[in-house]
């Protein structure tokens, strides 16, 4: 390497360290209590007969779940903030209740007592964890965060004598160098491992819209999906920008023993025209796989329509495409 190419990469490294020093100053400044819109009123999954993990959600103060740090009188608070790039750590943190105490006594929802979601704020490196919770209320789980930025934490739960769930967010900031990454184009399709998902719908900002994904693997479609957290998928749904929060899952509940699939519909209402990323969670053969989905809403309901041929079919000649 010439000293003039060593030159220009210095150069190069100091200005993203810049960079991202004054996105992070912009960012502490701005979060944890962020302006949003507020939700749009819509008759939920009730009247689609299914269950709505984000159904209970009501914010205070009209916020969207997942831009507030508190909530009721609960505070999501990390033990810490700084963390270092592709090096593993125990991710440790307490709800704080009312009192200031750290709760110790939750409401299962969805099988769990808590749902922790880990996603880097260009939405990459998307994470959906359960951490353990010893007897003083602190949570903890290893966990590696794969780039240096600034990432988001979501605490999704239901403290003991609350009648609704709520949605914490807080961001972390991790050292090591900051690449972002691009928002994908919108697409109807995802491949991930030896599945290909599709997903169709027609969603219409502030009304509730059905959205179905479809599962298959080598062209032919998977109907033994397996229960996973009480449902046979689970859909987080992230607005680019802010990463407003909802949560949703699909209409038809899933038991112990049950087979599910190809198809796994969901009722979501995504509260304003904008653009969102999708993480649908599926098992299959004892492994969770997760796909992801760019979507564009806006008020007039454009179809999504899903394509004919798919990367992983046999009979589909071109070579395969990865994410």
């Amino acid at each position: 390497m010439t000293r003039a190419v060593a030159l220009r990469l210095g150069a190069f490294a100091g200005a993203l360290a810049l960079a991202f020093a004054a996105a992070f100053a912009i960012g502490s400044a701005v979060d944890p209590i962020a302006a949003a819109e507020p939700p749009a009123q819509s008759g939920g999954m009730a009247d689609m007969g299914g269950a709505t993990h984000g159904a209970g959600h009501s914010e205070s103060g009209g916020q969207l779940p997942g831009l507030a740090v508190s909530d009721a009188g609960y505070t999501f608070a990390p033990e810490s903030t700084f963390f270092t790039a592709n090096s593993k750590t125990l991710l440790r943190f307490t709800i704080k209740g009312p009192d200031g105490k750290p709760v110790t006594g939750y409401t299962p929802t969805h099988e769990k007592d808590l749902h922790l979601i880990v996603v880097r704020r260009d939405l990459s490196g998307f994470h959906h964890v359960h951490p353990t919770r010893d007897a003083g209320g602190t949570w903890s789980i290893p966990f590696t965060f794969t780039a240096g930025g600034t990432w988001r934490l979501y605490a999704d739960f239901q403290p003991a004598g609350l009648d609704r769930t709520l949605t914490l967010g807080t961001d972390v900031n991790v050292s090591g160098l900051y690449i972002p990454v691009p928002l994908n184009d919108p697409a109807s399709s995802y491949s991930v491992h030896a599945y290909d998902v599709t997903l169709s719908g027609t969603p219409v900002a502030g009304k509730e819209s059905e959205l179905t994904f479809k599962v298959s693997s080598g062209g032919k479609p998977v109907t033994d999906l397996q229960p996973y957290l009480g449902a046979f998928g689970h859909l987080v749904s992230l607005r680019s920008g802010d990463l407003a929060y909802l949560h949703n899952h699909p209409t038809q509940h899933a038991a112990v023993g049950m087979n599910g699939g190809p198809e796994i519909k969901f009722g979501t209402t995504f509260p304003t025209a904008g653009t969102y990323r999708l993480f649908l969670d599926f098992q299959h053969a004892g492994a969770v796989h997760t796909a992801e989905f760019t979507v564009q809403v806006g008020g007039d309901g454009k179809a999504i329509v899903p394509p004919t041929v798919l990367p992983n079919d046999p009979s589909h000649e071109e070579t395969p495409h990865g994410h």
